[in-house]
């Protein structure tokens, strides 16, 4: 009696209690909208464009070299809200010294599906469906396409510290 206690009781009772301590991880994988958002809201900023036509790429443009400064250092706030919230602020160079810090208050719209991320981008003074390119939590591409010729703009975003 004494041998079946210690090689079948004490071992079933030990596995019994530890193996009721573990807790099962279920992992959570990251969404596309919470790279765009981070968990509240996160902000981008404009770093580069890219000019194709029929097909020839004018290389990578600093922002600052394409656009007026004031435009450039412009930034987006998208927030993880229901209503997928957008705002558009002024940098640290305002095109208008009474313009507004926010400027657009607007939404964007994500369609994982299509790879389509449908927002307002300064630069532009738009609000178009952009082709994603490109979106991890440290940076994120859009890309439209003409529909009548042979040409796009790419830009890419930088998050804000």
């Amino acid at each position: 009696m004494r041998q079946f206690i210690r090689l079948l009781l004490i071992p079933g009772v030990l596995g019994w209690l530890l193996g009721g301590c573990t807790e099962k991880i279920e992992p959570h994988p990251t969404t596309y909208s919470q790279l765009l958002t981070g968990t509240d809201k996160k902000t981008w900023k404009m770093v580069s464009i890219q000019v194709f036509d029929n097909g020839q790429g004018s290389g990578v443009i600093p922002a600052q070299s394409a656009v007026a400064s004031c435009i450039a250092d412009d930034l987006l706030t998208f927030y993880a809200d229901a209503e997928h919230k957008l705002e558009a602020s002024e940098g640290a160079t305002k095109c208008n010294p009474q313009d507004p810090d926010i400027y657009v208050t607007d939404n964007w719209n994500l369609v994982n599906a299509t790879a389509t991320l449908e927002f307002y981008i300064p630069a532009v003074n738009a609000k178009v469906p952009w082709t994603l390119k490109n979106l991890t939590d440290r940076t994120f591409t859009v890309e439209y396409y003409f529909p009548d010729i042979d040409a796009s703009y790419r830009f890419t975003f930088n998050p804000v510290q």
